[in-house]
């Protein structure tokens, strides 16, 4: 791309390094931001700045936060032993946008695969194990997606859980097998996350 500007060709590049923004729309988003006006613009610079200094990850949950424990971690009117297990924070996004769910997670950090060389101990397996011990009688929904690594990781949890008291279900299969959960409707997924079945059922 021939740009006679190396500063703009050198916020182009900036713009293209993110996922899913080829050279032409990083081209639009970087001529957009220079019609705009100075203040608007180190506003946008600034959020951007203070999100990746101070974000950070919730102590009980690993959810994103602001503060060292998360809003629904903290929210009275939520249902503490009631927890949903997911893959990412993607996932948590794409259950709490349904609005069928009163619980709160746990995010898992990735899935077991042997074949990416992702083992138990590099995901927040231990700390969930810590979480059941101390919420006696808990509900655990496995939301992860209906994959092979999604089944494996369920199998390793509901192993790992046994003989602590929680009642382990996964979401119904409204979500296909193969698929990936982020993708799913939020219809789809809301009724999953409903319909939710034991495990030992599935």
């Amino acid at each position: 791309m021939n740009i006679s500007s190396k500063l703009l060709s050198n916020a182009v590049d900036a713009f293209s390094s993110l996922p899913g923004i080829g050279k032409k729309s990083a081209l639009r988003l970087a001529l957009h931001i220079l019609q705009q006006d100075k203040e608007r613009v180190n506003d946008f610079c600034k959020a951007v700045q203070t999100m990746r200094a101070d974000l950070r990850y919730c102590k009980v949950c690993h959810n994103l936060s602001d503060a060292d424990i998360c809003s629904i971690c903290t929210s009275p009117s939520r249902q503490k032993n009631v927890i949903c297990v997911v893959e990412s924070i993607r996932e948590a996004m794409a259950i709490e946008n349904t609005q069928q769910f009163n619980g709160v997670y746990h995010v898992l950090g990735g899935l077991i695969s042997p074949m990416e060389g992702i083992s138990p101990n590099m995901l927040e397996i231990e700390s969930l194990v810590e979480r059941v011990k101390n919420q006696p009688n808990c509900e655990l929904i496995m939301a992860l997606s209906p994959t092979i690594e999604g089944e494996t990781t369920i199998f390793y949890l509901n192993k790992q859980l046994e003989g602590l008291g929680a009642n382990i279900s996964t979401i119904a299969r409204g979500v296909s097998f193969g698929g990936e959960l982020e993708y799913a409707d939020e219809l789809t997924l809301g009724r999953s996350i409903v319909a939710r079945i034991p495990y030992k059922n599935s």
